[in-house]
């Protein structure tokens, strides 16, 4: 009987044992996507393999496109010849702003592996387009390969992206063969782009008299750094004119996004439809003038403010994952890499330029841990939403592909690595990471000038 007793009591008490243990463990957070403090070191692997699969894409060639031999001889002009494929042979929006990140990279980092690429492919570029400028009567398309409408541009994104990463190239090549690109995208730009009568950007696709917030990336960051270029002040102004006018039309104060776009019909009940990339091009070329306007610039105070109020939005709309999605106030469309690149991007930059508080750190912190699961051990960036028009019923958007060919995302990531390195190495905070397996841990950033010596 004594020994039953005892029995059963030990049974009990070992019970007792592993339900306890199964109520810790039960209580210890599970996250899909590492919730902890990136390493510098690890960060720039991941920049590496992106730049390493970039240089792979292309050799930066003249080809046949009928034979896809190079052409080697420019005395006599062959009617098929073309850039050669690949991403980096692109004169494209997309490829601008992987330029433009590498020239950031430069700068934060130190590494001439990156922006050794930009000097090789604007080299390329004005070596090479003489040949195809000199036989232009001969040439019966609109578009030659991966340089699209170079030869007469008709929109924005034929021009503006891809030049001001070539105005950032030029000022620390001092390349002057790239001035003629420059000024012809100037012209375009400042003179022949479609505007509304108020002045603001424009195109007339697909509806009438339509604004398009991913045209604030496509003119935007080229003008303000056409004033840098040039000195003069008139592209500050547009520039200025440009982001305000556009959130006159689709920055929507009740929600603190801005609408994808907006056309002259719909008026006052244009549908909205709050795209990630969308707003995430807003956020970059914000984030871009506020780093190069005067402080007291006019009309700058109020981009503080518009950028200041999707930041407080962004923050709230975040998935648990840490990544946003394709349509950020639905949370059953997918979550997308650019969108969250550019995001990661835009806070963590205003967080090091004092734009914004600290406390928004952790934004940044868990958008680049979940961006950096995006990228392949190859280098390429998958999940990334492939090109959008501006469309009017949710479907559409929801239905979005995304693949590593969607080279959107490639730019915003390598800017948000850059830009979280910066976080790391911020010597006015303090990261106080997480801690593993615990059941009570997040990151607090401190602000060391807040906190007493002692």
């Amino acid at each position: 009987m004594k020994n039953s007793v005892l029995l059963i009591a030990l049974l009990v008490l070992c019970n007792a044992r592993i339900i306890a243990q199964q109520n810790i463990n039960s209580r210890i957070p599970e996250y899909n996507i590492p919730y902890e403090l990136p390493s510098v070191e690890n960060i720039k692997d991941i920049l590496n393999r992106i730049r390493v699969y970039y240089e792979e894409s292309s050799n930066q060639s003249i080809v046949d496109s009928k034979t896809g031999e190079p052409i080697t001889d420019f005395k006599s002009f062959n009617i098929n010849a073309v850039p050669s494929k690949g991403f980096s042979s692109e004169w494209s929006y997309t490829h601008g702003v992987v330029l433009s990140a590498f020239e950031y990279i430069d700068d934060v980092l130190g590494d001439d592996a990156f922006f050794s690429n930009n000097v090789k492919f604007y080299d390329y570029v004005v070596e090479s387009l003489p040949y195809f400028q000199k036989n232009k009567a001969k040439i019966h398309k609109e578009k030659i390969g991966g340089w699209g409408r170079i030869l007469n541009f008709h929109a924005l994104d034929d021009c503006g992206s891809i030049s001001a990463a070539m105005i950032k190239t030029y000022l620390k090549n001092k390349n002057s063969d790239y001035l003629l690109l420059i000024n012809q995208t100037d012209a375009h730009i400042s003179k022949n782009q479609y505007r509304l009568n108020d002045g603001t950007l424009a195109r007339n696709r697909p509806q009438y008299q339509s604004v398009w917030a991913d045209d604030m990336y496509m003119s935007v960051p080229f003008l303000i750094n056409m004033g840098v270029l040039t000195q003069d002040h008139k592209y500050f102004d547009d520039a200025v004119k440009q982001v305000l006018q556009m959130a006159s039309y689709l920055y929507v104060e009740k929600e603190e996004l801005f609408d994808h776009g907006w056309n002259v019909t719909s008026g006052d009940y244009d549908p909205r439809f709050f795209w990630g990339r969308a707003n995430g091009w807003v956020l970059m070329s914000m984030a871009e003038v506020l780093s190069i306007l005067p402080e007291n610039y006019k009309g700058r105070a109020e981009i503080l403010h518009l950028y200041r109020s999707m930041v407080r939005s962004l923050a709230n709309l975040q998935d648990g994952s840490g990544f946003w999605y394709n349509l950020l106030d639905k949370n059953n469309s997918y979550t997308e890499t650019s969108c969250t690149a550019m995001f990661t991007f835009a806070i963590a930059k205003g967080i090091n330029e004092g734009w914004i508080s600290h406390v928004y750190g952790p934004v940044a912190l868990t958008g680049w841990n979940a961006t950096q699961t995006r990228v392949q051990e190859n280098g390429a960036v998958d999940g990334t939403c492939e090109g959008t028009t501006f469309a009017h019923d949710n479907t559409y958007y929801y239905h979005r592909g995304k693949s590593i060919y969607a080279t959107h995302g490639y730019g915003p990531v390598l800017y948000a690595g850059a830009e979280i390195i910066r976080l790391l190495q911020n010597d006015k905070i303090e990261i106080k990471p997480t801690k593993r397996n615990a059941r009570n841990s997040t990151f607090h950033f401190l602000l060391k000038s807040e906190w007493p010596k002692n």
